[in-house]
């Protein structure tokens, strides 16, 4: 089974993602490409997705970029996703390739429309600060044991 984001939906939450690190400074398309690594031919079709949807904020000129329209802690995954997707939701039967309920409900639909929504739940329930937070602390864990394991060896 597959759960993974489109490249859409990656690129705009590793956007965001850089802007929630920045804080309210701006940045530059350029230099979101760059951090995050991705294609600055998608960029500006994703910010500009971001911007309609009131999410980031657009400056444009020499001196300009993008920042967050809201605190980071205030942006859930979710939000950022449907901004670039629209509706979330599956539209077509896991078991038969149609659209969903076009000629009633398959055996497993009621399990796996459960599933889907505890996934857009989670999503729902963690913001662009937690992620951050999250992997600042992994990310010090990681180097707090590195030169344990380096000794040990």
């Amino acid at each position: 089974m597959r759960l993974d984001l489109t490249k859409r939906s990656d690129y705009a939450l590793r956007a965001m993602l850089a802007l929630a690190k920045t804080g309210d400074g701006l940045l530059s398309s350029r230099k979101i490409a760059q951090e995050m690594h991705i294609p600055p031919r998608f960029l500006p079709q994703i910010m500009g997705d971001l911007t309609r949807a009131g999410l980031v904020d657009a400056h444009p000129g020499r001196a300009g970029g993008y920042r967050l329209a809201r605190a980071a802690d205030s942006v859930n995954l979710l939000t950022v996703i449907e901004a670039v997707e629209g509706d979330p939701h599956r539209q077509i039967c896991v078991m038969r390739g149609t659209p969903c309920g076009a000629d009633g409900e398959c055996g497993v639909h009621y399990v796996f429309y459960a599933a889907e929504g505890a996934l857009l739940q989670h999503l729902e329930s963690a913001t662009l600060r937690s992620v951050i937070d999250h992997w600042t602390e992994s990310q010090a864990t990681a180097a707090a044991t590195a030169p344990a394991a380096a000794a040990a060896r």
